[in-house]
């Protein structure tokens, strides 16, 4: 059963907010960022602009490279599936997971259709005491809302499991 009023207003307001904050800092990054030109922050913090065609991490990038519209469809299906759950959903931890997922999730679409291609800037690294560099792969604002879902989402399991525990 759908739920109403309160609970429609809460994942409206978490998936939109996610939205805004990462269509916002895309378009600052966008504006004062060149192209693999890092802007060092502090240390293991850069700000990188690129561009990823594929799915997370990069993931699927050659099979999906030129096809934006599909890979807005697809994910806009789950993404669908996602906002779904999110209004159905009993628990308010599930329920702001699953909406921090959605929004961002509609954050990356809306850069595919817009630009073909997911615009990511966050570049954490760790530099080795040999001088090496290692990266985790560039991210953006839609992602960290994605993460902080699926977190939102493990907590409510967990505290479910401890209500439910004799």
């Amino acid at each position: 059963m759908m739920r109403t009023g309160s609970a429609v207003a809460r994942v409206i307001s978490l998936a939109g907010a996610a939205v805004a904050v990462d269509q916002g800092s895309k378009a600052l990054a966008l504006i004062h960022l060149r192209y693999r030109d890092g802007l060092d922050l502090l240390p293991g913090l850069r700000l990188t602009l690129a561009f990823n065609e594929g799915a997370g991490f990069g993931l699927l990038a050659g099979v999906m490279a030129g096809r934006p519209l599909l890979m807005a469809a697809l994910t806009g299906g789950i993404t669908l599936l996602f906002a779904v759950m999110a209004l159905r959903s009993p628990g308010r931890w599930e329920q702001a997971g699953l909406a921090l997922i959605t929004g961002g999730s509609l954050g990356n679409i809306v850069d595919r259709l817009r630009q073909g291609a997911v615009t990511d800037f966050i570049d954490l690294y760790w530099r080795w005491p040999d001088g090496q560099t290692s990266h985790w792969p560039t991210f953006n604002g839609a992602d960290i809302a994605i993460v902080l879902g699926a977190a939102c989402m493990l907590l409510s399991v967990l505290t479910d499991r401890r209500q439910t525990k004799p």
